[in-house]
């Protein structure tokens, strides 16, 4: 999330501009307030409506600075999941300021562990690996952008369900997520073929489509998919959906 900020604000800057951080309290009691400021060129009045619009780079994307208009997108819908928000404010031939606000976190110092206490489980867990089955570059690039703000997570890509295959075999993700409509194979046959295979039919798999239909989530379900998530894509739903499949088993 603040990454993004950060790289937006030294992609689109100027030769020898500056980037300003600031963080303090915001004006609002019991919030956090972070600042991004940039010395670029500013964004036009009239474009600001724009600005959080995915794959909308405000005609940027003619020009040779490299990017998706979907960082700006993902970083507003992280901070509606943690009920944060994101504004901007913007001078043509100056330079724009992006300000986050957060809640602080409560009890946020945890309290002294009697000696030889078990640690929690969840809280030393081993890196873990997801698996995306996409040939959407778009969405490929969204999951990119997105999963860099989980931490101790390793992304493996697959834009074919054969090579998705091969990569489930070689590297037991602890989770895959799972398009439906992908080319030669539907993820449906997917997830037979990774069912009928025993080193990876315990693997949970996540769907993810764009046929929203109910029927459609209900056959998706009975198919044996962890849980069926439709596009666009709901962060906040997604991350809680992901966090579910790759919690152990054995956790209490």
């Amino acid at each position: 999330m603040v990454s993004n900020l950060l790289s937006n604000a030294v992609k689109y800057n100027r030769p020898g501009g500056t980037v300003r951080i600031t963080l303090g309290a915001a004006s609002t009691p019991g919030r956090l307030s972070l600042s991004v400021q940039d010395t670029g060129e500013g964004i036009a009045p009239d474009k600001l409506g724009e600005l959080f619009q995915p794959f909308n780079r405000l005609g940027q994307e003619y020009g040779d600075i490299p990017g998706t208009g979907i960082g700006l997108t993902i970083t507003r819908r992280l901070l509606s999941a943690m009920a944060g928000t994101i504004e901007v404010a913007s001078v043509l031939g100056q330079g724009s300021t992006f300000t986050v606000s957060l809640p602080v976190a409560l009890n946020a110092i945890p309290e002294p562990r009697a000696p030889g206490a078990e640690s929690n489980p969840l809280a030393q867990t081993r890196p873990r690996t997801m698996l995306y089955v996409e040939d959407n570059p778009s969405n490929i690039q969204l999951m990119r952008d997105l999963m860099e703000t989980v931490p101790d997570t390793k992304l493996l890509i697959a834009a074919d369900p054969v090579t998705g295959l091969d990569l489930a075999m070689g590297h037991q993700p602890d989770v895959i997520v799972l398009d439906i409509n992908l080319p030669g194979m539907s993820g449906f046959d997917v997830l037979a073929r990774l069912r009928d295979r025993e080193e990876t039919r315990d693997i949970p798999v996540l769907a993810l489509s764009a046929n929203a239909l109910p029927r459609e989530i209900e056959k998706g379900l009975r198919a044996g998919f962890r849980r069926y998530l439709t596009k666009p894509l709901n962060v906040q739903e997604f991350m809680e959906a992901l966090a579910d499949a790759m919690e152990p088993v054995d956790a209490v």
